[in-house]
């Protein structure tokens, strides 16, 4: 083809890279790789192919890692972790700002490599997944440098396990190492199994940047390896990302296994154009927001709403720029669209369209390759928002999409999924726009864009989609734990006794739900007794539909969420004025209970308490990040709904308001269950809400067994999160059934916290009562 007939037809070219680079450096390493453990590969072993996607060819055979390779690992991890933490913020931060830039001096074979081993176009390995990858360690360096004097109180939390996905092999790999790295954690890493690749050959790299022996480690194989890893012994912290199905049995293996956990799952985004939208726009937007990475993107715009008015139009235009995309070589400069990671996954997907009876099937017009694992761009009208491809996660380039006619209705469509990750919305009118993104269940929201990333904003989603943030400040809360010593909690058995003394008029012991008192569903109640044996009274045992009632109150109390901060902090500054206005009555109550002689310096720590969180309610804001955008990247602060906590035994009055307090402050609603042991204080405090103008349903408070109620309140699909500062044993059963719904949990795994102290407040317990939303609002013409 001429130049001039290329002008004429605007067709492109081929632009193939040379892979020769990629394919010399699988050759000096033998084509057979060992794994990564303390400073040095391992000798091969016996394994599996690792293969080029695209076209079937063998790039090199990786070792399957068996129990003792991942405890050796582990033993090099925990042996280097006190001396890189020690090394301090500078120290590290050299060693990662050394990785950046042979990162950078290396970077087009890295790029090369995952796209051979992955199957992505070279494009995208070469101008998206490797600049991320620099920027996620030139960003982390600082964060090392910082963090003594930003993070104080914090420190490293030990050895961390981390699993990674094959979408974005390196990319991945850098959301987890940096952060780690940086806080002084070290890390034993299991990449995908069939890439695994550029992880290898950043291996290589670490030797070249002179970090530590046992500093990061990498062992290769299948699932198996995987749960080596998640659930072995000496692991302090586990990160996963993958699939959701995946992410609940590892929340299950590691229950009351005392790990820190993070798990960035699936998604159902949304994509949302408004009759306004520049439509030429929204479309190249969707392409790079469904058929970036052939749609094997967690966070791929995969359910397209189109506002009714432009809905033919809008399908139109998109067809036709369907059947422009390129597909094929992904070593090809010109390619759109490169092969599925796997012929596993090519499978699924065709499984999946293939079942699909409803709807109308477009396929682009393009035509694809016939050999290697491709899939043509694939367009599906016409479902109802029940019917499966609009709910289950295809992780292909297939797109489904329905119309709606009002921002209100669209908010129903696009939150009508069990999943959130992302979202993105076109409009031109920005009051519209910041008016929706609060409005979707996502952790990311983007405006007039797609896909955008980096290394100081935070990503992660709710509900299905995982907790924990990759990314920014918040980021590295997963990776630091608190600088205190702990020590096991005893539990804290109620006092008994036998004679009833004669009493006036009998009070009746009710539960708190929906702003009324209420009688248990069960019946029963229990009486409670003083250290000396004295009769105090009597408490309902709440059951599982108790908790279903409160729950119900909960929910039904949403509006709480979008009152101001100042609204907040009045009501609980009321609250403290009512109760030290009887200060003495509940000194006196807690001394009985007890048998101590603190009471009343525990209602006066509640107190404080209370100002406390009222003086949080409105200060405890986001940040506009620095993203190298023409536009801001907003962290912002959001309740996370319904919150359980099982309060403090030994401390009745105090725990249930250090755990009720900043849950309120910042929006959430919660069920709390008060101390078992010593439950007439919360029933006496019931009165104070009632005086101290609490919506209903904002605090709900019952009694009863603490193993029995946590059971009930981590298998309740509706309670987004979970806290436990219960004397009983119960972190691994919350843990453990809180995967029905990947429901947040903060346990006390049976250690102590001092409540009187700073341990008993702060910016901990503000961090376990918000969600962070990440919203990027471009801007310019």
């Amino acid at each position: 083809m001429t130049v001039k007939e290329i002008f004429e037809t605007m067709d492109y070219g081929p632009a193939p890279e040379s892979a020769a680079e990629a394919l010399a450096w699988l050759v000096d390493q033998g084509d057979r790789f060992g794994h990564f453990i303390d400073g040095a590969f391992t000798t091969p072993g016996d394994g599996f192919d690792s293969k080029n996607p695209a076209t079937g060819e063998t790039l090199a055979t990786l070792s399957q890692a068996s129990q003792d390779d991942v405890d050796a690992a582990v033993a090099a991890a925990r042996k280097a972790q006190p001396k890189w933490a020690k090394l301090g913020g500078h120290g590290r931060a050299k060693h990662l700002y050394a990785i950046a830039r042979l990162l950078q001096k290396h970077s087009r074979l890295f790029a090369v490599l995952e796209t051979l081993d992955n199957g992505k176009p070279i494009r995208e390995s070469r101008d998206i997944d490797i600049p991320l990858v620099q920027r996620h360690f030139y960003h982390h360096a600082g964060m090392a440098q910082l963090m003594e004097e930003e993070l104080q109180g914090r420190e490293a939390l030990g050895v961390c396990g981390q699993v990674i996905p094959w979408n974005f092999p390196l990319l991945m790999l850098a959301w987890k190492v940096a952060p780690a790295l940086a806080m002084g954690n070290t890390v034993v890493l299991k990449p995908a199994e069939y890439t695994s690749l550029t992880a290898l050959c950043f291996a290589d790299l670490c030797r070249k940047a002179g970090l530590p022996k046992g500093v990061v480690n990498i062992v290769t194989g299948d699932g198996a390896v995987g749960e080596m890893i998640t659930t072995h012994e000496d692991i302090d912290k586990v990160a996963f990302t993958g699939s959701t199905a995946v992410g609940r049995h590892i929340r299950r293996a590691t229950a009351g296994q005392g790990k820190g956990l993070t798990l960035e799952l699936g998604g159902k985004s949304p994509y949302i154009v408004f009759d306004d939208a520049d439509i030429d726009s929204a479309i190249e937007g969707l392409v790079d927001a469904i058929w970036f990475n052939q749609g094997q993107v967690c966070c791929a715009g995969s359910r397209l709403l189109v506002q009714e008015g432009i809905a033919e139009q809008f399908h139109a235009k998109l067809k036709a720029r369907m059947d422009k995309l390129r597909v094929g070589n992904p070593m090809d400069k010109c390619i759109d669209m490169g092969a599925l990671a796997d012929p596993v996954q090519l499978a699924t997907v065709t499984k999946m369209v293939d079942a699909c009876e409803g709807g109308e099937i477009y396929r682009a017009d393009g035509g694809i390759p016939a050999n290697g694992c491709f899939y043509p761009p694939t367009l599906i009208s016409g479902l109802s928002p029940a019917d499966p491809l609009m709910q289950e996660e295809i992780f292909g380039p297939v797109l489904v999409t329905s119309t709606f006619r009002t921002p209100a209705e669209v908010v129903d469509l696009a939150n009508n999924t069990r999943y959130g990750l992302a979202a993105t919305l076109w409009t031109e009118n920005v009051n519209l726009a910041l008016d929706i993104a609060p409005k979707l269940v996502a952790g990311v929201v983007w405006i007039n864009g797609t896909n955008m990333f980096d290394a100081a904003a935070g990503f992660g989603g709710v509900r299905e989609s995982g907790f924990g943030r990759e990314g920014g400040w918040e980021g590295l809360s997963a990776y630091t734990k608190p600088a205190r010593k702990t020590k096991a909690l005893k539990k804290v058995e109620p006092f008994t006794g036998s004679e009833i003394a004669p009493a006036g008029v009998d009070r009746t012991g009710k539960l708190y739900i929906g702003g009324k008192q209420a009688r248990p569903d069960s019946g029963y109640s229990r009486d409670v007794w003083s250290k000396a044996g004295k009769h105090l009274g009597e408490v309902p045992i709440a059951n599982r539909k108790d908790i279903r009632n409160a729950v119900e109150a909960a929910r039904g109390a949403k509006g709480w969420g979008k009152t101001t901060g100042h609204l907040r902090a009045q009501i609980l500054y009321y609250i403290a004025e009512n109760l030290s206005a009887r200060a003495d009555e509940f000194a006196r109550r807690i001394n009985d209970l007890t048998g101590g002689k603190d009471g009343a310096k525990e209602v006066e720590a509640s107190v404080q308490r209370l100002f406390t969180y009222a003086a949080w309610a409105d200060k405890y804001d986001g940040a506009a990040k620095g993203v190298p955008i023409r536009g801001v990247a907003l962290s912002m602060k959001e309740p996370v709904g319904v919150i359980g906590a099982l309060c403090a035994d030994e401390a009745p009055l105090l725990g249930l308001v250090s755990a009720m307090a900043p849950a309120i402050a910042m929006g959430s609603r919660v069920v709390l269950t008060a101390s078992e042991a010593f439950p007439l204080a919360a029933l006496d405090f019931y009165q104070i809400l009632e005086t101290s103008d609490v919506p209903g349903g904002v605090v709900n408070i019952v009694t009863g067994s603490h193993e029995e109620l946590a059971d009930a309140l981590a298998k309740h699909m509706d309670v987004d999160a979970l806290w436990s500062f219960s004397s009983s044993d119960v972190s691994a059963l919350i843990e453990r059934e809180s995967a029905g719904n990947l429901k947040r949990t903060w346990v006390n795994n049976g250690q102590s916290r001092d409540w009187m102290g700073a341990e008993g407040q702060g910016k901990e317990f503000l961090e376990a009562a918000t969600e962070v939303k990440t919203i990027w609002v471009p801007y310019g013409e």
